[in-house]
């Protein structure tokens, strides 16, 4: 708002964020439907839903009238941050009141004291102020003005006051009795997955996810597992984490990554692969890499992928996939037996896209060039490099390839062999890819250089 007393025509910019929250929701579940040929109908639905909640917004942007620059509104109904009028005043823990999207921009902004007392918060939630809100709504409909529909109205977060009271509401009876807890998680399970507003409130307070995951720390105290709570609650965790605001908050909240741990450990088969799911999407993030790292939660990804459920497959390999990229985790995952679990799988045929990447980055580690000469990785990766006609898979090969034959001289002769009866490296190294072709050239003249050494000898 450029003047006091003026109210901005068009959309808002609560409802313009909420919009570029929508668009990246629907751009990800669509690639998700593009990129995956066993997409399932859930997907779509997901995608139709989210392309109506788009929609939804479109239609009730309505542009607001402007209050002529005569007419001052009375103080008190003046935001302390914009110093305009507010349309959505909500109190602080401090007890001072704020139009809600100026204030929750202060405190995304990694502020935790009151901008007026200055006082550090005790917490983080914003209640509505009703009383006042209902003032300037009396006040505004004397003078002929009409403020945006206290429903529809929206917040930098994207969820509508409504939206916020219920979502409190779930979050309350975690800490009622077991059926209220259970039907208050597949509600939240549901919205979640459907309405990137209700992921976005999550990140309003530090206390949301304590709250939501309080059930399975009870749980832990009892010796009972309570699988249909684990599992609505681990999805609801996983839901969250797609939302990025929340990524380094629900890494950063103290139990929610021991949580995801237990998970994969005592879970059913749909909550292990949902924890998976949840440590891939938390990775995205380098610091959540570490902190993932630190937890010990490569070990049991690994055993899960040693089990090989096919329901879980493609979200354990990208989780650790991703791990990884972080040297020290690197290591982690090699001394959490990674190496052998992988060649196992590549050698039964299974999931060798996904997992001949994993091997490839793992390849920097000196130990696990050493397994992969000890568990036989040297004619297995040559057979790939001549049958597969997946030229990613042969780059990754070739890859590993190189680092085993300059780190373990012993494996030259398994590659010299090879090259010798079928020319699989010469053949690589005209038609590959580019590193491919590298790779494969830089070999050739190694083998090159031993027989020559050899023959000088």
């Amino acid at each position: 708002m450029a003047k006091s007393g003026v109210l901005e025509t068009g959309p808002t910019a609560a409802a313009a964020a909420k919009a570029t929250e929508l668009k990246k929701e629907l751009l990800r579940v669509v690639m998700e439907i593009v990129e995956d040929d066993e997409c399932g109908i859930g997907k779509i639905d997901e995608a139709r839903e989210t392309l109506r909640a788009l929609k939804d917004l479109k239609l009730k942007r309505t542009p607001s009238l402007k209050l002529e620059e005569s007419l001052a509104f009375p103080e008190a109904f003046r935001c302390p941050l914009s110093k305009e009028l507010m349309r959505d005043p909500v109190i602080l823990a401090t007890g001072q009141t704020y139009d809600r999207p100026c204030i929750q921009r202060w405190l995304k902004s990694g502020n935790h004291t009151c901008p007026h007392t200055h006082q550090v918060l005790s917490h983080t939630i914003l209640t509505p102020n009703h009383l006042i809100r209902e003032m300037i709504a009396e006040w505004c409909k004397s003078h002929g003005m009409k403020l945006p529909d206290h429903v529809q109205f929206a917040s930098d977060g994207g969820g509508t006051e409504i939206e916020r009271d219920h979502f409190l509401s779930l979050l309350g009876k975690m800490s009622s009795s077991l059926p209220e807890k259970k039907e208050a998680a597949k509600e939240l399970r549901l919205l979640t997955k459907r309405m990137p507003s209700f992921r976005a409130l999550f990140s309003e307070s530090v206390s949301t996810i304590p709250q939501l995951l309080s059930p399975l720390a009870q749980s832990k105290s009892e010796s009972q597992v309570h699988y249909d709570l684990q599992e609505d609650l681990v999805t609801t965790l996983l839901n969250i984490s797609i939302h990025d605001n929340n990524k380094k908050l629900v890494a950063e909240t103290p139990m929610a990554i021991p949580s995801l741990i237990d998970a994969l450990k005592f879970g059913t088969i749909q909550t292990r692969t949902n924890a998976a799911a949840a440590f891939f999407t938390l990775s995205a993030l380098d610091s959540n890499k570490e902190l993932i790292g630190k937890s010990g939660a490569l070990k049991p990804l690994i055993d899960l992928l040693e089990e090989g459920h096919l329901l879980a497959m493609k979200d354990v390999a990208a989780a650790i996939f991703n791990l990884c990229i972080l040297h020290e985790n690197k290591a982690r995952a090699v001394k959490g037996g990674a190496v052998r679990v992988i060649l196992q799988k590549i050698m039964s045929n299974v999931q060798v896209d996904e997992l001949l990447a994993i091997l490839a980055m793992l390849s920097g580690n000196h130990r696990a060039v050493e397994e992969m000469g000890e568990l036989g990785a040297v004619p297995c990766l040559l057979g790939i490099v001549r049958e597969s006609t997946c030229g990613r898979n042969k780059e990754n090969c070739i890859a590993i390839l190189y680092t085993v034959c300059f780190n373990d001289r012993t494996r030259l002769k398994e590659i010299r062999e090879e090259e010798k009866t079928y020319g699989t490296i010469s053949q690589l190294g005209q038609n590959g890819t580019s590193r491919a072709k590298r790779k494969a050239n830089a070999i050739l003249e190694r083998l090159n250089r031993t027989v020559n050494i050899t023959h000088t000898a």
